[in-house]
């Protein structure tokens, strides 16, 4: 029996989440629906101008480790904080969730990483993020019988930007395969592919990584195409199995064989986008480790997405467990 379902790789951010109108963006400017990477002046900068916040432990695989455990399952995370405020109020809270939270925090410069996190009216988040200590992730870090007892390790696109973090990446990838476990990753963001477009690719057809998330614009922009079908088709040549979102749309599960679209589950009221794709990843890899199909591996994901969405921050207010055995899914 595996020690954990999931084992998540990732920046570990605390979030700061604030309400913000659009001419607020543009006077920052801030580019609306993306993650923009600052410097830690600007972090300084933003709090000091931004409204009433909630702070809470954030990053995108985070995001997804807290998604598994909330489902039942059992969730690990590697990432990286300091010794600080921050780091403090990102480790109990992650461990709050009920997720085995174990890397040394680090000692000194730089601080906890935080991203300063404007959602607008239409439920649009934009992100604002200084990296701190997230990239002094490296191999030593990596926790060898965590890697090889997961049955899925998943890690974030994001993590690609810190140079360090890809050792760490692909020695737990090396673990995971010789103890015949599977990896995934998930592509974080258009601009995150535009910058290893190459990379990513590689990554997929040299089978260092099983399972790809992805959103339809990321997809499109991995194979530089506006036709999702043509997108769809590379996708599922180059992965063993391709998850694409594609939000009021539902959602896409592809393998070589075969196609599984998924419906999405009706929002009553969208108020903050944040997190919601990582919930999905952490509700279709909670079904997928306990052996469900791939229709209802997004019929979990579509269900903690939209729940996700109609709140203000990723941390959900309500049981996943329960409202998932409320919709007959578990």
């Amino acid at each position: 029996m595996s020690e954990y379902d999931v084992l998540c790789i990732g920046n570990a951010i605390v979030d700061i989440i604030a309400r913000c109108d659009d001419s607020f963006l543009v006077e920052n400017g801030i580019i609306k629906g993306a993650m923009n990477l600052i410097e830690v002046e600007r972090s300084a900068l933003l709090y000091e101008r931004m409204g009433p916040a909630i702070e809470t432990s954030g990053g995108s695989a985070g995001n997804t480790a807290a998604g598994v455990a909330g489902f039942g399952g059992r969730a690990a995370f590697f990432g990286k904080v300091s010794n600080d405020g921050l780091g403090d109020i990102y480790r109990h809270d992650i461990r709050a969730q009920g997720v085995a939270f174990d890397t040394a925090p680090l000692q000194g410069h730089p601080p906890t990483a935080r991203s300063m996190i404007f959602v607008t009216p239409d439920g649009e988040r934009s992100m604002n993020t200084y990296l701190g200590a997230c990239v002094e992730l490296g191999p030593e870090d990596v926790e060898e019988e965590k890697a090889a007892e997961a049955k899925v390790t998943y890690f974030e696109g994001y993590l690609w930007d810190p140079p360090r973090a890809k050792e760490a990446i692909r020695k737990t990838a090396e673990i995971a395969h010789v103890a015949g476990r599977e990896v995934s990753m998930t592509l974080s963001d258009p601009f995150c592919v535009d910058r290893y477009r190459g990379e990513f690719l590689d990554l997929m057809r040299s089978g260092t990584v099983d399972i790809v998330f992805a959103n339809e614009h990321e997809v499109m922009s991995l194979y530089q195409t506006a036709s999702l079908e043509t997108a769809l088709s590379a996708f599922r040549e180059d992965c063993r199995l391709g998850i694409v979102t594609r939000s009021e749309h539902g959602s896409i599960a592809v393998t070589r064989e075969e196609t599984v679209a998924i419906k999405p589950v009706p929002v009553e009221n969208l108020v903050d986008t944040t997190g919601a794709g990582d919930l999905y990843a952490g509700g279709f890899l909670f079904g997928y480790t306990q052996g469900r199909s791939l229709a209802d591996c997004g019929r979990l994901g579509s269900l903690a997405a939209s729940l996700c969405i109609q709140q203000i921050g990723p941390r959900l207010q309500i049981s996943l467990k329960e409202a998932a055995e409320q919709a007959g899914l578990l």
